[in-house]
């Protein structure tokens, strides 16, 4: 259901950006505007792990300068049956962390040096199964695609507030107008709901992968209180980057409200504990 969901979401995207283009140019704007995000897309699928890792400063480590973090994502990797993705460390307080990669053989995990700090072996456990999730699921690219499409929105939403409608739709400058300002609000609304609906399931796959859901409950717990104490000045200088991350960078939002990139932390933790009790009933042992 929820791949539907996101493939409805993505469609409206397209709708919208399309829409745009033909305010612009007509017929023709509609079609030089697809033609311009399907290179911007071709560039984000061949660059955009690259780019989001060098804006964050990111460092790749090995078994040799980072063994424990290494061995455990190597070892979750094996559980969930995909390739071993590359291994980076952010220097950043805000304990967080991220996945990035067109597939899963070309792929990236994140995490910061304050997760690496605050959390147990069996919590950092969770995050990374979490994180692999996205990569297994191809989560990385829908949401590269996703703040694709949303930024050619934007951009072709200046141009028509700023030049006017065509002569197609017969110079119709209030529904021109009304459409450019409307259409990015609406792009960052599907945008954020694909990242709230990805989020879940990866929740769930990762909670799978390393056998466990309390350990990311509880790590989710944790880095939701210590994130909102530390600011994370490279996520507020690339805001357009936030729902990559497994809690939000930039608030606390404490609902699935429309504007959160994220799902409410207390609503990810109440799944996952649900999971464990089901886990724990078909297996015949206590969960608490």
């Amino acid at each position: 259901m929820n791949t539907v969901k996101t493939g409805i979401l993505l469609a409206a995207l397209t709708a919208l950006f399309m829409g745009l283009g033909y305010l612009i140019g007509g017929t023709g704007g509609a079609t030089i505007a697809f033609f311009v995000a399907a290179a911007m897309n071709l560039f984000a699928y061949w660059n955009s792990d690259r780019m989001v890792l060098s804006m964050y400063g990111a460092r790749r480590v090995d078994e040799a300068t980072a063994p424990q973090y290494v061995r455990l994502v190597a070892q979750l990797a094996e559980n969930a049956t995909m390739p071993m993705p590359a291994t980076y460390i952010i220097e950043n307080d805000q304990p967080n962390a991220f996945a990035t990669g067109r597939n899963p053989e070309h792929a990236a995990v994140a995490a910061t040096t304050g997760l690496l700090r605050m959390l147990t072996p069996e919590e950092l456990a969770g995050v990374m199964a979490h994180e692999l999730s996205h990569i297994r699921n191809r989560d990385t690219l829908t949401m590269t695609i996703t703040a694709t499409i949303a930024g050619a929105i934007s951009m072709l939403a200046n141009f028509a507030f700023f030049f006017g409608g065509n002569r197609e739709n017969n110079g119709n400058v209030i529904a021109t107008l009304a459409l450019a300002i409307l259409a990015p609000i609406a792009a960052g609304l599907v945008q954020m709901a694909i990242s709230r609906t990805r989020e879940y399931d990866a929740d769930a796959a990762g909670a799978e992968i390393s056998g466990r859901p309390l350990w990311l409950a509880s790590a989710l717990e944790k880095i939701d209180r210590a994130a909102h104490e530390r600011v994370n000045l490279a996520a507020e200088a690339h805001p357009a980057t936030a729902h990559m991350f497994i809690i939000n960078p930039l608030s606390g939002e404490g609902r699935d409200s429309l504007f959160s990139t994220h799902p409410s932390t207390a609503n990810r933790v109440a799944k996952l504990r649900e999971l464990a009790a089901a886990d724990a009933r078909a297996n015949g042992r206590p969960w608490g």
